[in-house]
């Protein structure tokens, strides 16, 4: 227990030469500042880069057909072959743990443009039949009507939800977009959504705008599709990852179109959940970093105060004898000197941390009125667990920068110290 004495002691004692004590202090208040100001930037910068995933379900992978590199059951390699909406049921039926298995067809994008009109007024967009499970792969925010359903599926209905990019293309700015007609490849389907993608789509953020949704089952009736597949979007559940799920994955495909089980070109895979954990993997690296550099300056500021306390018990030589001579145990001067290292240290500290919240909120400030979803960099912050972690290294270093210099004060004799002039 500190009594007001003992406080007020400690105030005289660090304020007798304030100039030297502010010095000291600095160098502890920009060790903190700067480490607080590193986690903050990696974590705008994790968030910038997460925010280009848009919210996707990051445990999936994309899988589409190419051509087999090696001849098997006396068929050639370089061939053609397309999966089937019966390698889905298959995938779902002997794969556990899939939450969705969702089959893609595409027109536009890598497979040429196609026209769509309406009107007076055509473009060319991408056109993709799903299923209703996509908008939970690909989060999207429906700013009108609704999505696709399983109505639409069963019924093989023809409707269309539609872009933002699409909508501004095709109608006038005040034009009612549902319930309304285009013409995608001569066939006519009738808008019943608009929707705005979340993130940036890899660095395309309006193309990711312009896009038209239609049921899986009426693109494929409407486009001689048949019972083809074009790609597949398969997405595990909570708690699996689809990379330890994927080799069973590929060798239902490989054993279901005739394809060697040691040839792995002949199915195309994006792992996402893979790619994923190698950007956590850098930003759990650059964290490290952070940590490391800011303790190194933080350090600097230790050795610092170190010093000065050094020379304060050179300084008060005189009194720590006459308290020695008075009967002050050990202890007691061991503990003066200890917490005048830790309060110089905290309140230093505190105070760099102060300094590096207002910078971190102007930052945020600034950014608050800018469009971030192109950025690589948003909201940079620090949780509690940072500050408490701060805090925790402050109240250590403290400890460490009194150590030396209160084992010194023990060390003087009375008799000694009383002789000192």
């Amino acid at each position: 227990m500190f009594s007001r004495d003992k406080w007020s002691e400690i105030i005289e004692a660090l304020s007798s030469n304030w100039f030297r004590t502010l010095l000291t202090a600095f160098g502890v208040l920009w060790g903190i500042f700067i480490l607080v100001i590193l986690l903050a930037a990696g974590k705008g910068l994790e968030n910038g880069v997460k925010q280009g995933f848009g919210g996707i379900a990051t445990n999936t992978m994309f899988m589409w057909s190419q051509t087999p590199s090696k001849p098997y059951k006396g068929l050639p390699k370089g061939r053609r072959y397309n999966f089937k909406t019966e390698d889905v049921a298959e995938i779902k039926r002997n794969i556990p743990n899939l939450r969705f298995v969702s089959p893609r067809n595409q027109l536009g994008g890598f497979g040429g443009n196609n026209n769509v009109i309406r009107g007076l007024n055509s473009g060319a967009f991408n056109i993709y039949g799903d299923y209703p499970e996509i908008i939970q792969q690909e989060p999207m925010d429906i700013t009108s009507g609704r999505f696709v359903n399983y109505s639409d599926i069963n019924e093989k209905r023809k409707v269309a939800v539609i872009g933002d990019g699409v909508r501004s293309t095709m109608y006038d700015k005040d034009e009612e977009v549902i319930g309304s007609y285009i013409k995608i490849n001569g066939v006519n389907f009738m808008v019943i959504g608009t929707y705005k993608k979340k993130g940036n789509n890899g660095g395309n953020a309006e193309e990711a705008q312009k896009e038209i949704y239609v049921p899986f089952t009426s693109f494929s009736q409407a486009f001689n599709q048949a019972n083809n597949v074009g790609w597949m979007a398969i997405t595990a559940e909570d708690g699996y990852s689809i990379s330890d799920l994927k080799g069973g994955i590929l060798e239902i495909i490989k054993s279901r179109h005739s394809i060697h089980p040691e040839d792995d070109r002949a199915v195309g895979y994006f792992d996402l959940f893979e790619e994923f954990n190698k950007v956590n993997g850098l930003f759990i690296a650059l964290k490290a970093v952070a940590y490391f550099v800011g303790v190194l300056v933080l350090l600097s500021g230790i050795i610092g105060i170190s010093n000065i306390m050094l020379i304060v018990v050179k300084e008060r030589t005189n009194e720590i004898g006459v308290r020695r001579a008075l009967g002050a145990s050990p202890w007691s001067i061991r503990g003066q000197i200890l917490m005048e290292a830790i309060f110089l240290t905290i309140v230093s500290g505190m105070a760099g941390i102060v300094m590096a919240t207002g910078v971190i909120y102007l930052i945020n400030l600034a950014l608050s009125g800018a469009d971030t979803s192109e950025m690589m960099f948003a909201n940079p912050s620090v949780d509690l667990g940072v500050v408490m972690t701060a805090l925790g290294i402050l109240v250590f270093s403290g400890l460490i920068a009194g150590l030396i210099p209160a084992q010194n004060a023990i060390k003087i004799k009375p008799v000694d110290a009383l002789r000192t002039e």
